[in-house]
């Protein structure tokens, strides 16, 4: 579970986001964070038993840092009022599909695959998808992924063909997208229960078959 005071503390970032504040609630925010870390280690334990690959990690190189890269932003805000973690061979920093925890009061989510690839990586899954159709849709479709993320994938998509590929294509839509993940929204009181690590286990085990099969293509390639 995600306790009720790294909610509080988010709360209060987001209402102080400057360095006099953060400097003052350091301590604080060390001991969320060892907690938040804690609770990572847990998940990555859980994920090497349906998903060995990505599980080769750990928590400190998974989360990222609170820190804000301010220096080509509007925003100057220093830091993100939230928590989060990606777990992946390779950690935050990775190049394969993993699963994304996000703690961020009224704006918690679960989520998994590769999100913004390179050019390069998005034309290796591309052509994966369209050499097995078959397989990634029975795995986008099954009961379990659809009752977790629904029937569409997440983020933007083309309006028209990749080049390379046939614009007949039946499956142009599973083509189309710029990222392949998938996301679940989740009440701040769900992370907060003591079964929350159960829905984790739930939802990323829904999410292996996904990331494997995007994992595989990269790895066919490698």
């Amino acid at each position: 579970m995600i306790n009720k005071e790294t909610f509080q503390f988010l709360s209060a970032l987001k209402k102080n986001n400057n360095k006099e504040w953060f400097d003052e609630n350091r301590t604080v925010y060390s001991k969320q964070k060892n907690e938040f870390e804690t609770f990572i280690s847990i998940v990555i334990t859980e994920i090497a038993k349906f998903d060995k690959e990505s599980a080769l990690t750990n928590a400190k190189a998974s989360i990222f840092r609170i820190n804000r890269d301010i220096r080509f932003s509007n925003d100057k805000q220093p830091y993100k009022p939230n928590f989060g973690a990606f777990v992946a061979k390779g950690g935050r920093n990775g190049s394969r599909a993993g699963y994304y925890i996000h703690v961020e009061p009224g704006a918690c989510f679960l989520a998994g695959g590769i999100y913004m690839p390179p050019a390069p990586v998005l034309k290796i899954i591309r052509n994966e998808i369209y050499s097995n159709v078959d397989e990634f849709r029975d795995i986008i479709t099954t009961p379990d992924f659809v009752k977790h993320f629904g029937r569409e994938l997440s983020g933007e998509k083309l309006r028209s063909a990749p080049r390379g590929f046939p614009k007949d294509f039946p499956d142009m839509d599973y083509l189309k997208y710029k990222h392949y993940t998938v996301a679940k929204s989740e009440p701040d009181v769900v992370y907060q229960k003591p079964q929350f690590i159960g829905e984790v286990v739930d939802v990323f085990r829904a999410m292996a078959p996904f990331n494997l099969f995007l994992n595989r293509a990269l790895e066919d390639r490698a």
